[in-house]
């Protein structure tokens, strides 16, 4: 950058035609001022019709090399860093204002429609055995339709307490002992009387309501675990739940 500015201040003393230098004086401001004093190469072009009284025209072309300069920053002003940057908001309002910017629209346009699931007809009926009334509850659209007398597990063979689903629905069921193995097959002496409705896992063994050929112990703690009913009960019970509806064992 000093080199043209020198070269520049030549022609001027040497009394090179005012014309020409008025025009390379203008040059050298729009081609190499604008540009700011950091490392970098700038080639500028300067066109100048006589030098020196000769009748020739004579191209300069200069190679300005800017080399980089180790410069030393203060600390910056927190004030005048504020001010920098609402400047240059103002600045970007200016060029693009916010009210020009092009509306988002509804997020319904871009988004897939939602796809509607019909409630099943499982969530609509629920059984709660509520162990310390010795009470089963069948609802419906959250209104008690039925309830039942029932016997629950005694101590050591508690019946589980949760939620649970219906996961067994079997009509005249074979029982088999769960000591020996022994099976007994449907009929009046049959433990699970005429229904079976398992709802739960415990260890090996299913857990369930069933029906019972002593119905005098209903009320009373005295199964293995399962929930026994009069078999009128369980036959009625059997016919208003389906596999997956959901059982909640309280205390």
């Amino acid at each position: 950058m000093f080199l043209c500015s020198s070269v520049v201040n030549f022609l001027v003393q040497r009394g090179g035609n005012n014309q020409s230098v008025k025009k390379g004086q203008k040059a050298y401001r729009t081609s190499f001022l604008p540009f700011p004093p950091w490392g970098d190469i700038r080639v500028g072009c300067l066109l100048f019709p006589s030098l020196e009284g000769l009748g020739v025209s004579f191209a300069f072309c200069l190679l300005a090399l800017v080399s980089p300069q180790q410069q030393v920053l203060a600390s910056p002003n927190p004030d005048q860093e504020i001010s920098n940057q609402t400047t240059l908001q103002n600045k970007l309002s200016e060029l693009l204002p916010l009210e020009q910017l092009p509306p988002l629209g509804e997020a319904s346009q871009y988004l897939p429609p939602l796809e509607t699931i019909p409630a099943s007809p499982l969530h609509k009926t629920r059984l709660v055995l509520k162990l310390s009334e010795r009470q089963v509850y069948f609802y419906r659209d959250n209104q008690v339709q039925a309830s039942y007398p029932v016997a629950i597990g005694r101590s050591g063979w508690e019946t589980p307490t949760g939620s649970f689903e219906v996961i067994q629905m079997v009509s005249h069921p074979t029982w088999q002992h769960p000591f020996t193995g022994e099976l007994i097959p449907p009929g009046s002496d049959n433990p699970l009387g005429l229904r079976w409705i398992g709802f739960a896992v415990k260890g090996e063994n299913y857990i369930g309501f069933h029906g019972t050929p002593n119905e005098e112990l209903i009320g009373q703690a005295v199964s293995h675990g399962c929930v026994r009913m009069r078999n009128e009960d369980v036959v009625s019970l059997f016919e208003q739940v389906k596999m997956g509806t959901p059982v909640m064992v309280e205390p």
